[in-house]
Parts: C-alpha cells; sequence; structure tokens
C-alpha cells in the first residue's frame, strides 16, 4: 500500500483497487509510525471501499487497530447514492463519549481533601465489568431512557436543564427505536445505568493547568487552576449487544444485496434500506442510553462533593455552592445524518466517527448560544498520568473532515503488553508519588491503562490545531482518578 506525505502532518493513500476515494490520515511523522506497525492504516484503506462513501476514509492522529473501521476513523457516505452505514463504523461501545464539570473551586479548596474525595467518589460511582448502577430501572422506564436521553434523566430530578442545552443533540438523539433494541440487550441494559464499566472509562479529577484561547475558556467558564471532573463511559451492555446483533443482520444484508467488501468486519446496508434503519434506530436508542448513563453518573459526582466538602448545592449560583456545571458532553462512537458541501452542493451525508468527535465550529446553529462566537467544545482525555485538553471546534474542519477531530490519545501498545511492563500496584503507588491519587477495583485492568499504554495527548492535540480540525483551549492534569 503506497503512503504519500500530502503536506504538513496530511498522509494519503491513493486511490487503487476497489477503493472509491483516498485514505487521509492526520498526523506527525513520530505518530504515522505507530499506525503503520499496528495495520490500522490497511482499515483507512478498507473503509475507502464503502458504497457511496465521498471526500476521503479518513484518520485522526490518534489512529490505532479496531473492529472494521480504525479506531479514530470517519467516513461520510452520500444518503442520496446508496450510501451505506456500516456498524463498525460505530464501535461496540454505541456512544460512547465525554463530559467535562467544571466548578467554581479552585485547587486550593480542593487539596487537602482530596484523599477523602476520591475515595467518596470511588463509593459513589458504581464500576467495574458488568457491574449494577445507580439506577436500576424496570422494561417500561428502559425504553423511556432509550427514547428520551438525558432527558429523562433531568426530568427524574437528576441535573439540570443546562446539562442539556450543553449536550450534543440537547441530550436527545433522534430517531431512536427502542422496538429496534433485542430483550437480550434491554435486560443487559436495566440494571446498568449510571455505571462507569472497566477498560479506558474513569472518572477524573483534573485542574486547569493552562489556559491556551482565553475567548473560548472564558465562554466555557474554565480559568487556571480551577478543578474539574471528566467522566468518560459509554452505553454499557446494551450498547455492546446492540452492535452484537445488528453487526450479524447486516452482514447477512450485505451478502444478500451482493456488495463487496474487502473486511467482513465492515458489513453495512444503504441507509434507506429496512436493515439500515433499523440498526440506526436501535443505534440512536443506545447513544440515548449513553448520555442519559453520563447524566446520572454526573449527578453521583455532584453529590460526592458536595458530602465530602459540605458547599451545600451541586449547581447553581448559591454562595459557597460547588457551581458544578457541565462544560459539554459529546461521544465520539457514533453515525449521524449531517449535511455537508459535496461536488459544490450540500448533501445529507451518514457521517461516521469511530473514536473520533464532532468539532462544529462558530456560528453553527446547531450549538447552543453560549458557545455560538467560540465553537463547539471537544473534550480529550489525556491518560492517568497525563493531562488532558479542551479544544474548540474550527469552522475550516466542515471542509476538511466533515466537522470531526480526534477523541484522546489513542492506545501504544496492546492491554497484554502493558500488564507486562508494571503491576497495577506498583502502577498506583508510582502516581501517587506524583501527586494522582487512583482507586481502582481490579489492579491488573489497572495495569492495562496505564499512561505509557498511550500516545502524547498533547501531541495528538497539536496535530489537529496544525491541520485546521479543531484548536487547544486548556489543558486539565489529572489529581484523582476512579478506575474500573
Amino acid at each position: 500500500m503506497e503512503l504519500v506525505e500530502d503536506g504538513e502532518d496530511r498522509w494519503r493513500i491513493p486511490k487503487s483497487g476497489g477503493m472509491l476515494v483516498d485514505g487521509l490520515v492526520f498526523a506527525s511523522e513520530k505518530l504515522i509510525v505507530k499506525a503503520k506497525e499496528d495495520r490500522a492504516l490497511d482499515q483507512v484503506a478498507n473503509v475507502a471501499h464503502l458504497p457511496g462513501i465521498v471526500g476521503a476514509s479518513m484518520a485522526m492522529p490518534d489512529i490505532h487497530w479496531g473492529y472494521g473501521f480504525p479506531i479514530g476513523g470517519v467516513a461520510a457516505t452520500d444518503v442520496e447514492s446508496d450510501g451505506v452505514v456500516s456498524p463498525g463504523g460505530v464501535g461496540f461501545d454505541i456512544g460512547c463519549g465525554v463530559r467535562l464539570l467544571r466548578s467554581s473551586l479552585s485547587w486550593g479548596d480542593v487539596s487537602a481533601s482530596l484523599p477523602a474525595l476520591v475515595d467518596a467518589l470511588a463509593r459513589a460511582v458504581p464500576r467495574g465489568v458488568g457491574g449494577k448502577g445507580l439506577r436500576m430501572l424496570s422494561l417500561s422506564d428502559l425504553d423511556r431512557v432509550l427514547a428520551e436521553g438525558a432527558r429523562w434523566a433531568v426530568e427524574q430530578g437528576l441535573g439540570n436543564e443546562r446539562d442539556l442545552e450543553c449536550c450534543e443533540d440537547a441530550g436527545i438523539l433522534p430517531g431512536a427505536d427502542p422496538d429496534a433494541v433485542s430483550d437480550k440487550a434491554k435486560t443487559r441494559g436495566a440494571p446498568q445505568l449510571g455505571s462507569l464499566g472497566a477498560g479506558n472509562h474513569f472518572v477524573e479529577v483534573q485542574v486547569v493547568d493552562e489556559v491556551f484561547d482565553p475567548l473560548a475558556a472564558e465562554a466555557m467558564e474554565l480559568f487556571a487552576g480551577q478543578v474539574c471532573v471528566m467522566i468518560h463511559t459509554g452505553s454499557r451492555g446494551i450498547g455492546h449487544q446492540t452492535c452484537t446483533d445488528e453487526v450479524a443482520a447486516l452482514d447477512r444484508a450485505s451478502r444478500r444485496l451482493g456488495l463487496v467488501l474487502p473486511d467482513r468486519q465492515l458489513a453495512c446496508a444503504p441507509v434507506r434500506s429496512p436493515e439500515a434503519q433499523r440498526y440506526l434506530g436501535a443505534m440512536a436508542a443506545a447513544a440515548n442510553y449513553a448520555r442519559a448513563n453520563r447524566q446520572v453518573l454526573a449527578e453521583g459526582v455532584r453529590g460526592a462533593f458536595a458530602s465530602v466538602l459540605g458547599r451545600g448545592p451541586g449547581t447553581g449560583p448559591a454562595p459557597g455552592g460547588l457551581g458544578m456545571e457541565l462544560v459539554y458532553d459529546v461521544s465520539h462512537n457514533i453515525a449521524k445524518l449531517e449535511t455537508f458541501p459535496v461536488g459544490g452542493r450540500e448533501r445529507v451525508l451518514c457521517v461516521h466517527r469511530k473514536g473520533a468527535t464532532r468539532a462544529f465550529g462558530p456560528g453553527n446553529p446547531e450549538l447552543p448560544a453560549r458557545y455560538q462566537g467560540v465553537g463547539q467544545p471537544v473534550i480529550i482525555p489525556g491518560s492517568m498520568g497525563s493531562a488532558s485538553f479542551v479544544l474548540a471546534g474550527r469552522s475550516e474542519s466542515r471542509e476538511i473532515s466533515f466537522s470531526s477531530t480526534c477523541h484522546g490519545a489513542g492506545r501504544l501498545m496492546s492491554r497484554k503488553k502493558a500488564t507486562e511492563q508494571m503491576s497495577g500496584q506498583e502502577l498506583q503507588r508510582q502516581l501517587a508519588r506524583q501527586g494522582i491519587l487512583v482507586r481502582a477495583q481490579q489492579m491488573k485492568l489497572l495495569a492495562e491503562e496505564a499512561p505509557y499504554a498511550y500516545k502524547d495527548a498533547s501531541e495528538v492535540v497539536r496535530v489537529c490545531q496544525r491541520v485546521g480540525l479543531s484548536r487547544v483551549v486548556a489543558r486539565l492534569r489529572p489529581v484523582g482518578v476512579v478506575k474500573g
């Protein structure tokens, strides 16, 4: 496979064989090396075979090997030209994403209480493989969550209207069809709402370390020295089971339709087909569960802060309050119908973002009024021992990447290899010496998520800024981490 340098931090895979478009990878010379090593570039080329694909098969700088699509993959298909949707372009953790809560607290307000605070968060946040959540749902309530997303939680008294204003799609992805979600998926999801899960999911207490874009930071109400909390999780068992169910269904559809694909994991169907419509309805329902899940967890976090710091209500401007308000909540495993210019006119596209984040620029009508002037907040986690970042969407990315940017640091080594480097107990001690307190249920799983297992998030976001996908607003350093 040919790889051609195509400008600063841009690499092109020229169209060949059955590819319908070029591949386009945004990466520095350092980051492209790993993409070559783990064959993720092969997946970029494979995705370029999808019927109806337009522009290019793209990959963000945090690219690494995934199921069908690379993680960090972006692809848009033209609905009018029999463009397809592929579950491999969303992933198994449908609607997985990141939520950032800011507070009115400075590091000086919290530092002495940090051990008690991290312990309280560990008690307040259900986590681990297959664990139960903060809200056990009846099947009728579960159907409401699948249809109403984060709004359901707010109507239960779990949060406020600003939470919905500052959530992608106001917390509800349209088109959800709870009836398209299997009974098995519902059985898995009903007990898990308000839970973290395991793997790379976390609740992290952070401090704003440096502000790079004062205007955008002011709109996001971020300031140097401020205490924030980042929540990273998704749709738990209901999303995984839904993807499992639908990959099988679309694999059958692909073969029935005679679609020729280089990888069976790219199973797909035209967006307007019954099979694709069912998948999109089930996917939207699982994504709504993920949004409600993060909403419920956010209330658990607010409660833990209030109990330890004795600051009164978790939200609102009351004197002495925590001021824990949502900056933004955005998914990075999703497929959505969006309008972009293709060939000189606006087209309805099915945009797959798999380990990639939507990044609308200033003035986009889908953004809340508070962000119209600066662009959409993009929340980028690093790793337990390294900084995370807040970015803002740029108008240029509409033409460059279908308004998409990175989603995190991206793995550098396998989980197995990471556990061979250091035990979870030693990693926990090492991070404590760095001033980062970690609470984990399973030390083996902690070792799998060691900072050295990930790329340098600062390099990833620098590439995104250099090529025009997004701009860096602030850097946040971790001080306390709760893991599954």
